[in-house]
């Protein structure tokens, strides 16, 4: 509604410049930017590249979309897509998956659009795979990864996809498909004559058989592992200590934590984090007292750093996407000012001066109140998130953090039940922060809609809560307008939080069912339920109705004490 108002007075004047223009029988002279031809565009990415190698990411991914800003006048769709792919891998590897995912996504259009093989093309689909890989969603990984390996490339990028492929299949529990890939890679010649890739194939296929349980596993982690030792493969050694210890687990611990500490050196060296991190989780699992203290608080500390390392990079791309796009809104403003200026300069018709004038001087007006209003809103919004944060912070996540330092200091941590505490509450911790990083990151309200809907209910649960929706599928999601496909989120998202806080459920089920014109969610579980009066007072669910009522729907509440809870919620489509 902002931008249909903001562009009123603009559709008047333009209309009234098209009208005089007919009169001349002239047409505007094409003032595109001429200075973006594709040796431009060329030596942008090449600038993009340099940054790249230097590990300078945010000015590498400047420049990778100041030429894909360059590549859409010149309407040069294989640069366009290189570009995008770049700074997908520059968001991924900054540990902007969700950002990644939408940079990559953008590239779909073009690609769908052509009818030939388009250079760039192989990178978005193994990009995409990459990010699903990273995030656990093993089934899209595979997807995209076939995808890539279906499109025009060469051998030896193949034969890495198909490496890929079978961690996904890894990742996922189905060692027997993994291992059918694998072990035929390993007999080529092509990557025996390349020793990095032979070691790496080596160690993901032991540590598919520790997985499954096969003897086989020690001689390909020992072989990748002697490889990696003989070409200085500081990067893959890291890999290759990792799945010793995870090997060495339950059969030495002395081996593990060894090995542990080796993946955390080198890990430390080539400021690879992550994997300091799982170096660390496996210390704490082989570690006692002292040392337990000691790795536990060097987890905590990494896990917080990073984190807000990569909240940064995530503002500064954002921003970065934030002035291309202010930019090339302000050059479109500047055309078409330009033209209307030229002709009427040409007529000097009094008239269309007084017009133009004055609808200027309103479009200001309306424009600057509107803004100013815009203004207040998103600072009040602005305000109410960091209040409901800084709260949750306090609340869910502070209390944590101290608890579980103060018991790390006055319990005797070489006790296996305490250790087992210790590293319960860390996952706690851990999973608490990530949720409220998603419950305020960027929503998906495209294609994968449907799926990070899934994902996100998947999320409670646990050995305790077992979440069940059925009837999700069978709803088109694409015809669902954004704004409600929002509200269905957030609903769902605070009904099983209380779900979590109040219920003490063993079993929730959610029913999606389209009638009519209506969807129609229902929601149960096993719970304590509630009396009248907390039911009366909402539990905390006053906001779950208001959400509904916005859209124009109806939320009903059942409960009765301790026999289990149920919300009725029907809205129009």
């Amino acid at each position: 509604m902002v931008f249909k108002k903001l562009y009123f007075p603009a559709y008047i004047a333009v209309l009234i410049v098209l009208t005089f223009l007919q009169s001349c029988n002239k047409k505007p002279k094409d003032s595109t930017p001429k200075k973006f031809d594709r040796v431009e565009i060329n030596r942008l990415i090449d600038i993009g590249h340099k940054h790249y190698e230097n590990e300078a990411f945010d000015s590498s991914y400047y420049y990778f979309n100041k030429a894909k800003y360059a590549a859409e006048i010149k309407k040069d769709t294989s640069r366009i897509i290189q570009s995008l792919s770049w700074m997908a891998e520059i968001q991924r590897n900054q540990g902007d998956y969700s950002g990644s995912e939408t940079t990559s996504i953008e590239a779909f259009p073009f690609i769908e659009n052509s009818n030939k093989y388009l250079y760039g093309e192989t990178n978005i689909y193994i990009g995409l795979g990459n990010n699903y890989l990273i995030t656990f969603d093993n089934e899209n990984a595979i997807y995209y990864y076939k995808k890539a390996i279906n499109s025009k490339t060469d051998a030896e990028i193949k034969s890495g996809i198909k490496n890929n492929i079978g961690l996904a299949y890894t990742e996922k529990g189905d060692y027997q498909k993994a291992i059918q890939l694998f072990l035929p890679l390993i007999l080529k010649m092509e990557i025996k004559n390349n020793q990095e890739t032979f070691a790496r194939i080596n160690d993901n296929l032991g540590h598919t058989y520790d997985k499954s349980g096969n003897s086989k596993s020690f001689f390909y982690l020992n072989t990748g592992l002697k490889i990696r030792e003989k070409i200085k493969d500081n990067r893959g050694l890291i890999s290759s200590h990792l799945n010793l210890s995870e090997y060495y687990k339950k059969r030495n611990s002395n081996l593990s934590k060894k090995h542990a500490l080796l993946a955390y050196k080198k890990a430390t060296i080539v400021k690879a984090v992550d994997e300091r991190l799982q170096s660390l989780k496996l210390l704490i699992q082989n570690s006692s007292t002292d040392e337990l203290k000691e790795h536990s608080l060097a987890f905590i500390h990494i896990n917080d750093s990073i984190n807000k390392v990569r909240q940064k990079a995530k503002n500064q791309f954002a921003k970065i996407k934030y002035d291309f796009k202010k930019e090339k809104d302000e050059n479109v403003r500047l055309k078409a000012q330009k033209e209307i200026e030229s002709e009427k300069q040409k007529k000097k018709n009094i008239l269309l001066y007084a017009i133009v004038a004055i609808i200027t001087v309103v479009s200001i007006m309306i424009t600057n109140l509107i803004l100013i209003k815009n203004r207040r809103e998103k600072i009040k919004v602005s305000y109410n998130t960091e209040i409901r944060i800084a709260k949750k912070l306090h609340d869910e996540l502070a209390n944590d953090v101290y608890h579980t330092m103060a018991f790390a200091e006055t319990q005797d941590l070489s006790d296996i039940h305490n250790k087992e505490i210790l590293i319960s509450n860390l996952d706690t911790i851990y999973s608490r922060t990530r949720n409220i990083s998603r419950e305020n990151d960027t929503m998906e309200t495209g294609r994968f809609f449907m799926s990070n809907l899934k994902e996100m209910m998947s999320g409670f649960n646990t050995a305790n809560v077992n979440v069940i929706s059925n009837g999700i599928e069978t709803i088109n999601w694409k015809t669902l307008e954004q704004n409600k496909k929002i509200i269905v989120y957030r609903v769902l998202q605070e009904i099983l939080v209380n779900m979590k806080k109040h219920s003490q459920a063993s079993l929730v089920v959610l029913t999606f069912k389209k009638n009519k014109n209506k969807l129609q969610i229902d929601y149960t579980d096993n719970g304590i339920g509630a009396t009248f009066e907390q039911l009366n007072s909402k539990n905390g669910l006053q906001n779950v109705e208001n959400r509904i009522k916005s859209i124009k729907g109806t939320i009903t509440f059942d409960s009765k004490s301790n026999k289990g809870f149920r919300i009725h919620i029907v809205f129009p489509i």
